[in-house]
């Protein structure tokens, strides 16, 4: 019986999406600008120097998948397959560009409707939203209460916190609030307790994400968030592949935040690491002893928070160097019959102006060892990754998408 892996490179977009003006990213372009950049010596950096150096993810079809998208070539991609693989692109239907929904769309059901937001103001919460969890949480108020980033908010806001008590709540363009608090002296189960109550009242306005910032340091050595961040995701819509794994009885593997993007439903073992790199050490582990049948969900998300969001390109091509390597050990690993897809949920071009993800189509890069080509083309919503895998382990189909196998 076939396995199947789906690998989610978190915001590695491939430009092009057909709504991008509407939400201001016409020209985004997440790995077609790295690659770019890369190619013209604007990338170099300690450690990484000249064009975009990805053989595995060359070979599966990375260049093709943005030519497809966007109709230019991959500065620096031979775009020459491997045997078994096969590349395309999709576009997402569901409104945003935020990791939930660009999930819960993979995984073959989309969102049904809008998710919530806050405007760009400050402060960008309601006062009586504010007060109730405050009153709740038993906590003197917070700070911030604005669209930022959250790298920069805490070294701007960190002394604050520590002399009022008082958590920072931030949020961005997505339908998110961002609570961060010190990790020791806060207290990081205080902290999730906080985003618990924070989650129920957040229902109303139906938002998407509470995320969770722990982190740690001072006001003389500065501060430093911890990998201890979790997500508390709105319900994902029923009917998704892992719920259909799971209905057949199949092994399902969550690793990353695929356990908190799906609100821990149904999503079997969860694997965490420090890391992208410790994540996917771990997740080879799991490929080695899957069973058969078994299905396993992944999601790397350096490339978004480290790199994307701090607009920093050499860092962002470095870290795709590093996962380059790792994804090769993955390929050795599968057997004949098993299906790999590497995607991503959205872009964060590194290139392009503010902190914000970028509204992009994704690459699909699909290998089976000793499999045919298949003809992937365009996509016109991510679902149609989630209706392949059913597919491939012969479950029945989410609620939506079409399958291309």
């Amino acid at each position: 019986m076939p396995r199947a892996f789906l690998i989610v490179i978190d915001s590695m977009g491939c430009g092009g999406a057909p709504d991008a003006a509407l939400h201001a990213d016409e020209g985004a372009d997440t790995i077609g600008h790295i690659a770019a950049a890369c190619a013209a010596g604007l990338a170099d950096s300690r450690g990484r120097a000249g064009p975009l150096h990805a053989p595995c993810l060359d070979s599966l079809g990375l260049g093709i998948a943005a030519q497809v998208s966007t109709g230019a070539p991959l500065a620096g991609f031979s775009n020459v397959l491997r045997p078994g693989a096969s590349a395309g692109c999709a576009s997402e239907i569901s409104t945003g560009k935020d990791t939930p929904s660009g999930h819960w769309e993979m995984a073959g059901a989309p969102l049904q409707g809008t998710f919530g937001s806050f405007p760009h103001r400050v402060p960008a919460f309601d006062p009586a939203f504010i007060e109730a969890i405050a009153r709740e949480a038993g906590i003197p108020g917070v700070i911030g209460q604005r669209h930022s980033a959250g790298v920069a908010i805490i070294e701007e806001l960190g002394a604050q916190h520590l002399a009022s008590g008082m958590p920072i709540f931030y949020t961005s363009v997505d339908s998110v609030i961002q609570i961060a608090a010190h990790q020791e002296i806060f207290g990081l189960e205080r902290l999730y307790a906080l985003c618990e109550i924070t989650r129920r009242h957040a229902d109303a306005l139906n938002i998407g994400r509470v995320i969770a910032r722990p982190f740690v340091g001072s006001v003389e050595e500065g501060f430093k968030r911890t990998p201890h961040r979790k997500d508390f995701a709105m319900p994902a819509p029923l009917g998704n592949i892992i719920d259909r794994a799971h209905e057949a009885g199949r092994r399902v593997v969550s690793v990353g935040k695929i356990g908190d993007i799906f609100g821990h439903r149904n999503t079997g073992q969860e694997i965490k690491g420090q890391d992208d790199i410790d994540l996917f050490n771990k997740l080879l582990g799991a490929a080695r002893t899957l069973p058969d049948g078994g299905f396993l969900f992944a999601n790397f998300v350096d490339l978004d928070t480290d790199y994307g969001h701090r607009r920093n390109v050499d860092g962002y091509a470095a870290g795709i160097e590093r996962l380059d390597p790792l994804i090769n050990q993955l390929l050795g690993l599968l057997r004949a019959g098993d299906l790999c897809i590497i995607t991503a949920d959205h872009g964060n071009d590194p290139t392009w102006r503010g902190t914000d993800h970028t509204r992009e189509n994704v690459p699909i890069l699909a290998y089976e060892p000793g499999g045919p080509l298949r003809a992937i083309g365009k996509r016109n919503t991510f679902a149609d990754i989630g209706a392949s895998v059913a597919k491939h382990l012969g479950l029945e189909r989410p609620i939506s998408g079409t399958a291309w196998n």
